[in-house]
């Protein structure tokens, strides 16, 4: 059996231990030894970049936000989407991770934070959203928890609530889409989404892999209406 590697490990703002490792040529990060994403296992990071970008009208010079940069697959698709007049922000918690990215990942997507497209934004998504204002974003991925009543971190519940959601809806063009990843079904969130002025709410499920028996996880999506 081939052994698995600790390439790196930091730790989180609440003090969890976050970690990077190899095993087989495949890649993964874990929060206290529990598996969050992995190369092998992208469908629904494809999938949200997918539905984000899904607009119901050609856009041109678009301007994107990926929150969480990870293993940076969310990343490479909203490039691959988007064109090269486009504008990709990432915002990511922990510079590590942006290293780790550069450094052990370069021949996954790391080489990607290269692109004359991408700006990285090391700190808080809420706090890049807020900045940005508002009409800023064509597009937002968000997939920095495992849903919005699973949180990696307890400060992200601000993204969650009433004023981060309306918050997110000011901050995207009209017409422009937000697509949130989560683990399993959350069903009262598309609710939410709609007290908070969202259009056009969709849950859409998601393999893990493309072996996958069933659609373990979940995709929600919102459009700022024009």
């Amino acid at each position: 059996m081939k052994p698995v590697h600790n390439l790196a490990e930091t730790r989180t703002p609440d003090g969890s231990r976050f970690s990077l490792h190899e095993h087989d040529g495949e890649y993964s990060l874990k929060l206290n030894g529990t598996q969050l994403m992995s190369s092998g296992w992208t469908v629904s990071e494809l999938l949200l970049a997918d539905e984000a970008c899904r607009f119901r009208k050609p856009r041109t010079a678009v301007r994107v936000l990926v929150g969480g940069l990870g293993l940076g697959f969310s990343l490479r698709r909203a490039l691959e989407l988007t064109g090269s007049d486009a504008e990709i922000w990432v915002a990511e918690l922990l510079p590590e991770v942006v290293a780790w990215n550069r450094q052990f990942l370069n021949h996954v997507n790391g080489a990607l934070l290269d692109d004359p497209r991408v700006h990285v934004f090391e700190g808080d998504v809420v706090d890049c959203i807020a900045g940005g204002g508002v009409s800023h974003f064509d597009a937002i991925l968000l997939d920095v928890d495992n849903g919005p009543s699973s949180l990696v971190q307890p400060g992200n519940s601000r993204l969650y609530d009433r004023e981060g959601l309306k918050t997110i809806c000011r901050s995207l063009r009209p017409g422009g889409r937000v697509a949130f990843w989560a683990a399993e079904a959350e069903p009262d969130f598309p609710r939410h989404l709609r007290k908070a002025g969202f259009g056009s709410v969709e849950e859409i499920p998601a393999q893990a892999h493309l072996r996958a028996r069933r659609a373990a996880h979940r995709i929600y999506t919102g459009e700022r209406l024009p």
